[in-house]
């Protein structure tokens, strides 16, 4: 019940900031801006400059939403509204969320067929369940991003035994500082330096002069 009452307390705060400027639409505003996470609500009412680009938002977003006719009411020619039109209200709409994400969201909503992103344009209520969803998306993808890191480091490791090989060749005694210096390299460089004996040799070379001068 607590975090009623506060939602409760900060709407009526918002209620009251707003009304002033937008008195017509204030009801509609506030209940848009209550959708936004707690802290970013929070951080809202101690920063005005923050509440106004949110609030002119909500209001381009209500605008867009009460005006699905200019879309659908044109000649056929101009139904076809471009995608970066479309693309251009859904990320208004979408930023509203301060996902952090609106660019990728909206992004992922616009793959969708042109009339179902028109009706996310004129329904609020769905709109807000797609970002959500998108959002559960892009929060997996990035667990599994943390997953691939590992497989990195085992990439990693794989090259170094390669790699270690190749200078154990050429430079026995030093085979281990050699490749732990040329593993601070980009692995790209690393995995052409493995097809490229000649590149290699250089590359070892140059850490030879490095570990003489450093001794």
């Amino acid at each position: 019940m607590d975090e009623e009452d506060d939602l409760e307390t900060v709407g009526e705060e918002l209620y009251s900031r707003i009304y002033p400027k937008h008195k017509e639409t204030a009801g509609k505003l506030t209940g848009m801006l209550l959708e936004l996470p707690g802290p970013v609500l929070s951080q809202m009412l101690q920063d005005e400059a923050m509440l106004t680009a949110a609030v002119e938002k909500a209001l381009r977003a209500l605008q867009l939403a009460q005006e699905p006719s200019r879309v659908t009411c044109r000649e056929e020619d101009d139904v076809s509204v471009s995608s970066d039109s479309l693309g251009e209200q859904l990320f208004e709409l979408v930023d509203i969320y301060n996902t952090g994400n609106s660019q990728k969201i909206t992004g992922m909503l616009l793959e969708q067929h042109k009339e179902a992103v028109l009706k996310l344009l004129s329904d609020p209520k769905l709109l807000e369940e797609q970002v959500h969803l998108a959002m559960k998306t892009l929060q997996q993808q990035n667990e599994e991003t943390d997953v691939s890191d590992s497989s990195d480091a085992d990439d990693t490791e794989k090259l170094g035994e390669k790699l270690f090989s190749l200078v154990e060749e050429r430079d026995p005694l030093r085979a281990n500082d050699i490749t732990g210096m040329l593993l601070e390299m980009d692995p790209a460089a690393l995995q052409q330096m493995l097809r490229d004996h000649k590149m290699l040799e250089v590359a070892v070379q140059k850490a030879q002069a490095a570990l003489d001068t450093h001794n």
